[in-house]
Protein backbone atom coordinates (compact mmCIF):
# COMPACT_ATOMS: atom_id res chain seq x y z
CA UNK A 1 0.00 0.00 0.00
CA UNK A 2 1.74 3.38 -1.08
CA UNK A 3 1.93 5.34 1.79
CA UNK A 4 3.08 8.99 2.68
CA UNK A 5 6.48 7.63 3.32
CA UNK A 6 6.77 5.88 0.33
CA UNK A 7 5.70 9.01 -1.21
CA UNK A 8 8.66 11.65 0.71
CA UNK A 9 10.91 8.28 -0.14
CA UNK A 10 10.16 8.42 -4.27
CA UNK A 11 10.41 11.89 -4.40
CA UNK A 12 13.83 12.64 -2.44
CA UNK A 13 15.43 9.91 -4.42
CA UNK A 14 14.30 10.62 -7.50
CA UNK A 15 14.61 15.10 -8.25
CA UNK A 16 12.91 14.82 -11.81
CA UNK A 17 9.94 13.76 -10.17
CA UNK A 18 6.96 16.22 -8.82
CA UNK A 19 4.01 15.46 -7.34
CA UNK A 20 0.46 16.35 -8.87
CA UNK A 21 -1.67 14.58 -6.75
CA UNK A 22 -2.76 12.26 -4.33
CA UNK A 23 -6.81 11.74 -4.41
CA UNK A 24 -7.62 8.72 -6.21
CA UNK A 25 -4.11 7.47 -6.59
CA UNK A 26 -0.48 8.14 -6.54
CA UNK A 27 0.42 11.03 -9.98
CA UNK A 28 3.35 12.14 -10.29
CA UNK A 29 5.03 14.11 -13.24
CA UNK A 30 8.04 13.40 -14.66
CA UNK A 31 10.66 14.74 -16.40
CA UNK A 32 10.82 13.80 -20.12
CA UNK A 33 14.79 13.05 -20.08
CA UNK A 34 14.37 10.41 -17.30
CA UNK A 35 11.01 8.77 -18.20
CA UNK A 36 12.67 5.35 -19.01
CA UNK A 37 14.66 5.26 -16.16
CA UNK A 38 11.72 5.79 -13.73
CA UNK A 39 9.73 3.34 -15.40
CA UNK A 40 12.85 1.24 -15.27
CA UNK A 41 12.92 1.77 -11.70
CA UNK A 42 9.22 1.27 -10.74
CA UNK A 43 9.37 -2.03 -13.07
CA UNK A 44 12.57 -3.53 -11.24
CA UNK A 45 13.38 -2.13 -7.47
CA UNK A 46 9.70 -1.15 -6.57
CA UNK A 47 7.79 -4.06 -8.37
CA UNK A 48 5.15 -1.98 -10.11
CA UNK A 49 5.95 -4.90 -12.83
CA UNK A 50 2.44 -4.26 -15.06
CA UNK A 51 2.05 -1.34 -17.05
CA UNK A 52 -1.80 -1.03 -17.22
CA UNK A 53 -1.92 1.46 -19.84
CA UNK A 54 -0.49 4.64 -21.68
CA UNK A 55 -2.36 7.18 -23.43
CA UNK A 56 -2.28 11.00 -24.34
CA UNK A 57 -3.79 14.13 -23.37
CA UNK A 58 -3.95 17.03 -26.10
CA UNK A 59 -4.29 20.20 -24.05
CA UNK A 60 -5.28 22.43 -27.05
CA UNK A 61 -3.45 24.33 -29.57
CA UNK A 62 -2.78 27.58 -27.72
CA UNK A 63 -1.05 25.49 -25.13
CA UNK A 64 2.53 26.18 -24.23
CA UNK A 65 2.97 22.12 -24.45
CA UNK A 66 0.43 20.79 -26.11
CA UNK A 67 0.72 16.74 -26.05
CA UNK A 68 1.21 15.01 -22.68
CA UNK A 69 1.52 11.20 -22.34
CA UNK A 70 0.22 9.73 -19.27
CA UNK A 71 0.55 6.09 -18.25
CA UNK A 72 -0.49 3.79 -15.44
CA UNK A 73 1.47 1.43 -13.40
CA UNK A 74 0.02 -1.36 -11.40
CA UNK A 75 2.59 -3.39 -8.45
CA UNK A 76 0.72 -6.56 -7.24
CA UNK A 77 2.72 -6.36 -3.96
CA UNK A 78 1.95 -3.13 -2.87
CA UNK A 79 -2.05 -3.70 -4.61
CA UNK A 80 -1.61 0.17 -5.84
CA UNK A 81 -1.33 2.25 -8.61
CA UNK A 82 0.73 5.34 -9.87
CA UNK A 83 0.57 7.46 -12.79
CA UNK A 84 3.05 9.15 -14.10
CA UNK A 85 2.37 11.98 -16.37
CA UNK A 86 5.69 13.47 -18.99
CA UNK A 87 5.12 16.46 -21.39
CA UNK A 88 6.36 16.08 -25.08
CA UNK A 89 8.86 17.44 -26.97
CA UNK A 90 7.61 19.83 -29.69
CA UNK A 91 4.01 20.76 -30.23
CA UNK A 92 4.21 20.48 -34.39
CA UNK A 93 5.78 17.13 -34.24
CA UNK A 94 5.50 15.34 -30.75
CA UNK A 95 7.55 12.60 -30.00
CA UNK A 96 9.11 10.81 -26.67
CA UNK A 97 10.79 7.57 -26.04
CA UNK A 98 9.18 4.09 -26.26
CA UNK A 99 8.75 2.48 -22.85
CA UNK A 100 8.82 -1.00 -24.82
CA UNK A 101 12.03 -2.19 -23.89
CA UNK A 102 11.08 -1.78 -20.29
CA UNK A 103 7.58 -2.52 -20.84
CA UNK A 104 7.05 -5.03 -23.66
CA UNK A 105 3.32 -4.28 -23.12
CA UNK A 106 3.59 -0.11 -24.22
CA UNK A 107 4.06 -1.69 -27.66
CA UNK A 108 0.84 -1.45 -28.94
CA UNK A 109 -0.52 1.36 -26.34
CA UNK A 110 2.15 3.28 -28.05
CA UNK A 111 1.24 2.31 -31.58
CA UNK A 112 -2.67 3.43 -30.54
CA UNK A 113 -1.75 6.31 -29.05
CA UNK A 114 0.94 7.38 -32.15
CA UNK A 115 -2.16 6.41 -34.51
CA UNK A 116 -4.90 8.49 -32.97
CA UNK A 117 -2.65 11.45 -31.76
CA UNK A 118 0.52 11.65 -34.07
CA UNK A 119 2.38 11.14 -31.12
CA UNK A 120 5.58 9.50 -32.51
CA UNK A 121 7.48 6.90 -29.77
CA UNK A 122 11.39 6.91 -30.63
CA UNK A 123 13.32 3.49 -30.46
CA UNK A 124 9.73 1.63 -31.12
CA UNK A 125 10.38 -1.12 -32.73
CA UNK A 126 7.75 -0.82 -35.23
CA UNK A 127 6.18 2.45 -35.11
CA UNK A 128 3.10 2.28 -37.12
CA UNK A 129 -0.55 2.98 -37.10
CA UNK A 130 -2.67 0.10 -35.28
CA UNK A 131 -6.31 1.30 -36.10
CA UNK A 132 -6.14 3.67 -39.45
CA UNK A 133 -4.51 3.01 -42.60
CA UNK A 134 -1.14 4.49 -43.21
CA UNK A 135 -1.94 7.12 -45.28
CA UNK A 136 -4.80 8.51 -43.10
CA UNK A 137 -4.15 11.80 -42.88
CA UNK A 138 -5.38 12.68 -39.50
CA UNK A 139 -4.88 11.88 -35.65
CA UNK A 140 -8.57 11.54 -34.89
CA UNK A 141 -8.19 12.32 -30.77
CA UNK A 142 -6.21 15.73 -31.53
CA UNK A 143 -8.94 18.32 -30.37
CA UNK A 144 -9.34 20.13 -34.22
CA UNK A 145 -10.93 17.39 -35.13
CA UNK A 146 -14.39 17.40 -35.49
CA UNK A 147 -16.64 14.57 -32.93
CA UNK A 148 -18.48 13.54 -36.32
CA UNK A 149 -15.47 12.54 -38.24
CA UNK A 150 -14.18 13.78 -41.77
CA UNK A 151 -14.99 12.45 -44.66
CA UNK A 152 -11.98 10.59 -46.14
CA UNK A 153 -11.27 8.24 -49.07
CA UNK A 154 -10.63 4.96 -48.52
CA UNK A 155 -7.39 3.64 -49.70
CA UNK A 156 -8.34 0.84 -51.87
CA UNK A 157 -10.17 1.96 -55.13
CA UNK A 158 -11.12 -1.96 -55.90
CA UNK A 159 -12.80 -2.42 -52.50
CA UNK A 160 -14.74 0.78 -52.37
CA UNK A 161 -15.66 -0.47 -56.11
CA UNK A 162 -17.11 -3.70 -55.14
CA UNK A 163 -18.66 -3.01 -51.33
CA UNK A 164 -19.48 0.99 -52.24
CA UNK A 165 -18.18 1.52 -48.84
CA UNK A 166 -17.08 5.38 -47.80
CA UNK A 167 -16.02 7.07 -44.44
CA UNK A 168 -18.23 9.70 -43.82
CA UNK A 169 -18.98 12.05 -40.99
CA UNK A 170 -21.12 10.34 -38.61
CA UNK A 171 -24.71 12.11 -37.74
CA UNK A 172 -24.53 13.53 -33.84
CA UNK A 173 -28.08 12.70 -32.88
CA UNK A 174 -27.99 15.30 -30.16
CA UNK A 175 -24.34 15.67 -29.47
CA UNK A 176 -21.64 16.91 -28.68
CA UNK A 177 -21.96 14.48 -25.61
CA UNK A 178 -20.97 15.25 -22.40
CA UNK A 179 -19.92 14.17 -19.35
CA UNK A 180 -20.33 15.43 -15.55
CA UNK A 181 -16.81 13.67 -14.41
CA UNK A 182 -18.44 13.03 -10.97
CA UNK A 183 -20.34 10.87 -9.11
CA UNK A 184 -21.43 7.42 -9.53
CA UNK A 185 -19.84 5.88 -12.69
CA UNK A 186 -23.51 5.33 -13.92
CA UNK A 187 -24.53 8.97 -13.73
CA UNK A 188 -20.95 9.93 -15.05
CA UNK A 189 -21.65 8.79 -18.41
CA UNK A 190 -21.42 10.92 -21.63
CA UNK A 191 -25.28 12.29 -22.32
CA UNK A 192 -26.15 14.33 -25.37
CA UNK A 193 -25.93 17.80 -24.87
CA UNK A 194 -29.16 18.67 -26.91
CA UNK A 195 -31.68 15.54 -26.04
CA UNK A 196 -34.24 17.22 -28.52
CA UNK A 197 -33.91 15.07 -31.50
CA UNK A 198 -32.27 11.69 -32.07
CA UNK A 199 -32.56 9.14 -35.22
CA UNK A 200 -36.28 9.25 -35.45
CA UNK A 201 -37.13 12.72 -34.83
CA UNK A 202 -35.42 15.50 -36.94
CA UNK A 203 -33.13 17.91 -35.02
CA UNK A 204 -35.44 21.08 -34.72
CA UNK A 205 -34.75 24.32 -36.31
Amino acid sequence: MIDQDFIDELLAKHEYLSLISYEDCLTLSCIRDHWVDFASYLSLEETFDLLVDLTAIDHGEDAEVRFSVVCHYYSRVHHDYIRVHVECASNENPEILSLSSVYPSADWHERETFDMFGIRFTNHPNMKRILMWDEYPYFPLRKEFPLAGIDTPLPAPDVVEVTEASVEPAPMMGGPFVSSGSGPMSDSEPRAKDESWTEKSEKPV
